[in-house]
């Protein structure tokens, strides 16, 4: 059995560092531009060539994200972004925009392409459609259960990677718009605002306020480890930590729990998790633990609607507070440097720079000691206590980074005959250099040298990443050799073979090529409807009537349009609006939805070249950017592209397996956040919609036909 993979995230070279000491086998990474975590330091150019080369001596694998969607005017950009990488070896590219995976796949047949998860693939449909598309690795939706991976795994021959830890999204990602919708930074940009952590009032279709909680949509954190063997014997390729915007601590201690349970598994087919592994996950973060929706979680255990942030570990209560100290019973240790926090009202934390016990000041308390501890915030007696920063975790695990104890593991073979050159071979299991010297081995005039001075040196690897394994030595009797002779064989081997494993991805770039249609310029009307009464009111006024309803779809003028999650395709022998990439192959007579993010020439094609009637263009283009899309498209392709827009109603803001209406009992809700703004929250049988607090209603119609939109869209909902 194929070992899996162990993914970590590099946010900087640090982490970088700190994953590969930790035994990562891989690490993800972007650039400045176009990475899904456009807040995280990220790489330079000069930075990345010095991560490929660091990561490939230690045998682990780069894999760049750029996994944004790609506007028109940056698509030259990009791919000259993909081309520096690919001619400096990275061992592959992540990518969300359906544009830029045929543009890439088709200029660089040579570099792999990992599809990312904002691709929204989570079905088996999807991933059909990736391994069509020459893709290697599909990064599934974290909603996606594992029975429908281990058909994925059994009957496609395709990578399956899963997010094992760290944050979780509410939304399926790629389908969260809210963020771009309210305040203009959009997750598929990486600039997400985070609104699911934000607080929020849950109403029923009267008005009533039913929640208590504030923290509504906040998840908690990711954490499979207890559920490894399954994933392994699911035969998945590839765990990954999420945790680019993490600290390098963070990152060298998951990933070495991680890699500890996994190598622990493979040697004796048991899953062995103690206590303290857990402690430490959630000493250095967490949201609060769940296994999550692939091991099918219930609802509400997804979320943790009480407090967005770190939760730590439990560490005491509050006694009481007094002329501005805290006093706290303890149920372990607690030192200064350590951070805390209070379960009290906002939740209040501090960094502790100096604390008593028994009025005498310390540097630590122990078990059941009572420690006063200087606060500027009054806190109720019997409020809870978190250990959020354990410094003695953090500082160990910093060490441990330094000394970085990861070594290649080599055989070495040496031949020393009488009278003639040396021979030495190196091997690291995968890649062997065999040397001989430019000296001949002479019979001793005074003291042979002997095996164990031989082995002495030869295993003297210094600050190198090598460290020896086995030294196998053919020495004959009677022989001389210099000391600084064997030094420098050695030396000159291993310089080798750090050269044989910086491999070289062969590059090959080719001209890229589509065959698209060429589609009459229109001025059309459509409308989106969701109920027979909507529909009777408006099929005679617009060209396209879309349905939501399956009992509508045999009407005039009407097409229906899938869910953009689909656990079960059903047949249809008319057109549909389809909304996800699965329904790219299982549907003959399409167009396609705002859902697939299309902002820019290269994905409006790539779509025609699949199928697609009519393309809807994203809600986050502006007049000029779609007529810079058509302007292009007639540039490239000689052709006039069917696009439409979507210029009037409500906008589908996010789409969730979680199921808040569920929680409450209700079908239809309204999310209120701090500025009264009301979200309305629709169920499903599949997932649950939030809709966007406004309606749009664009002046642009005419301006939308003279830039070259041949269908102008209206959401009634």
């Amino acid at each position: 059995m194929k070992k899996i993979e162990l993914l970590a995230p590099a946010g900087d070279m640090e982490c970088l560092k700190a994953a590969i000491s930790a035994g990562c086998d891989a690490v993800y990474l972007s650039m400045k531009l176009f990475g899904a975590r456009a807040f995280a330091k990220n790489f330079s150019k000069e930075e990345l060539i010095d991560a490929i080369n660091y990561s490939h001596l230690y045998g682990v694998k780069v894999y760049l994200a750029v996994n944004t969607v790609i506007y028109e005017k940056e698509v030259d950009e990009f791919i000259n972004y993909v081309r520096f990488a690919h001619q400096n070896n990275i061992d592959a590219v992540i990518i969300q925009d359906l544009g830029m995976l045929d543009l890439v796949r088709k200029k660089f047949p040579n570099l792999e392409i990992h599809a990312s998860t904002q691709m929204h693939i989570h079905n088996f449909e999807g991933a059909l459609f990736a391994k069509k598309m020459g893709i290697k690795r599909i990064v599934i939706a974290r909603e996606t259960p594992i029975e429908v991976i281990r058909k994925i795994k059994k009957e496609i021959d395709i990578e399956v990677e899963v997010f094992g830890h760290g944050a979780l999204c509410v939304s399926y990602s790629g389908q969260c718009f809210m963020s771009s919708l309210i305040g203009k930074r959009s997750g598929n940009r990486g600039t997400c605002a985070q609104c699911c952590r934000k607080t929020y009032d849950f109403y029923d279709e009267e008005n009533k306020k039913i929640s208590k909680d504030k923290y509504l949509l906040s998840t908690k954190d990711l954490c499979v480890i207890n559920y490894l063997d399954k994933i392994i014997d699911a035969n998945i390729d590839s765990i990954k930590i999420e945790g680019r915007m993490k600290r390098k601590e963070y990152v060298y201690i998951v990933v070495s729990i991680y890699r500890k349970a996994i190598d622990g598994y493979y040697k004796d087919h048991k899953l062995k998790i103690s206590d303290e592994d857990i402690i430490n996950l959630k000493k250095i973060f967490n949201r609060e633990f769940t296994k999550g929706f692939i091991f099918n979680e219930e609802n509400k255990k997804i979320v943790n609607q009480l407090r967005p942030n770190h939760q730590g570990i439990e560490i005491g209560y509050v006694i009481k507070y007094e002329n501005g100290y805290l006093k706290i019973k303890i149920n372990n240790t607690l030192k200064v440097k350590d951070g805390i926090r209070i379960i009290f009202k906002d939740d209040p934390g501090i960094t502790i720079n100096e604390m008593y016990v028994n009025k005498k000041r310390t540097n630590i308390a122990l078990k059941n000691d009572i420690v006063s501890i200087k606060f500027n915030k009054f806190v109720s007696p019997n409020s809870i206590v978190l250990l959020t920063t354990d410094s003695n975790q953090i500082k160990n695990a910093s060490d441990l980074i330094n000394k970085n104890q990861r070594k290649v593991l080599i055989d070495i073979s040496i031949k020393v005959k009488k009278d003639s050159k040396v021979f030495l071979k190196v091997s690291d299991d995968l890649n062997e250099v065999l040397i001989e010297s430019n000296f001949i081995a002479k019979a001793a005039i005074n003291e042979p040298i002997s095996s164990d001075t031989i082995i002495k040196q030869i295993s003297k690897t210094g600050n190198t990443i090598y460290k020896v394994r086995n030294i196998d030595i053919e020495l004959d009797e009677n022989v001389f050799l210099n000391i600084k002779d064997i030094n420098d064989l050695r030396r000159k081997a291993l310089l080798m073979l750090d050269k044989k494993r910086l491999y070289k991805v062969p590059f090959i770039e080719n001209d890229y090529y589509i065959d698209v249609p060429n589609f009459l310029k229109s001025e059309e009307k459509s409308i989106l409807v969701n109920n027979k009464k909507d529909y009777i009111d408006n099929f005679k006024k617009y060209d396209n009537v879309y349905v939501t309803d399956n009992a509508l779809s045999n009407k005039y003028n009407c097409i229906l349009k899938i869910p953009r999650v689909v656990n079960k395709y059903e047949e249809y022998d008319k057109k549909v609006l389809i909304g996800e990439v699965g329904s790219l192959i299982k549907y003959k007579t399409f167009d396609t939805d705002f859902s697939f993010n299309v902002v820019n020439s290269y994905t409006v094609a790539f779509l025609h070249s699949l199928g697609a009637k009519r393309v809807t263009l994203s809600y986050n283009l502006t007049v000029n950017q779609i007529k810079n899309i058509v302007d292009k498209y007639h540039e490239h392709f000689k052709k006039h592209p069917n696009l439409e827009v979507i210029n009037e109603g409500i906008r589908e803001a996010m789409i969730c397996k979680f199921d808040i209406n569920k929680m409450y009992g209700i079908k239809i809700g309204y999310l209120k956040d701090e500025y009264n703004n009301m979200f309305k929250t629709v169920s499903s049988l599949e997932y649950m919609t939030i809709y966007d607090y406004k309606k749009i209603k664009s002046e642009n119609k005419i301006k939308y036909y003279e830039i070259g939109v041949n269908s102008i869209r209206t959401n009634l909902f």
